[in-house]
């Protein structure tokens, strides 16, 4: 039986400390229960991978003005096996985004998340593959300023 294919979008989502391209960048984790991950969800039919990162960023966050950053977008691929659907190859991609607000209000499917320098979310976030899109996040980001 072939693999069920998935479609994901979120965000690798930061907010600035202090006001200015100088100020303190801190990343958002969220933590899932069992890993700490960034906001991101399933990709509903009609929907583009950007509308679909800004809904699941509010249902999960409650963070609804995000400014993105432009020209940046990681994909990630990966399978796992669900117990119901068997072999499932899910695809990820993440955009990058400045939150105004470190005000966040969690999602029932989260148990918790932090506000993280970057080295402290390398070391925080689960998945490599999450940790290298993150790395990407950061060099692209530190290019801009």
């Amino acid at each position: 039986m072939p693999a069920t294919t998935e479609r994901s979008a979120g965000f690798i989502l930061f907010h600035r400390k202090s006001e200015g391209a100088d100020g303190e960048v801190r990343y958002l984790l969220l933590d899932y229960g069992g890993h700490w991950d960034f906001a991101k969800g399933h990709v509903e039919p009609g929907e583009s991978d950007m509308q679909a990162a800004l809904r699941e960023l509010a249902e999960e966050t409650h963070i609804r003005q995000v400014a993105a950053v432009p020209g940046f977008a990681r994909e990630i691929s990966y399978f796992f096996r669900h117990r119901k659907r068997g072999l499932v190859q899910k695809s990820v991609v993440f955009f990058l985004a400045e939150s105004a607000t470190d005000q966040v209000i969690l999602s029932d499917e989260h148990v918790g998340h932090d506000w993280l320098l970057a080295a402290e979310a390398l070391h925080r976030v689960t998945y490599a593959n999450a940790r290298a899109v993150l790395r990407d996040a950061d060099a692209f980001l530190r290019r801009e300023d």
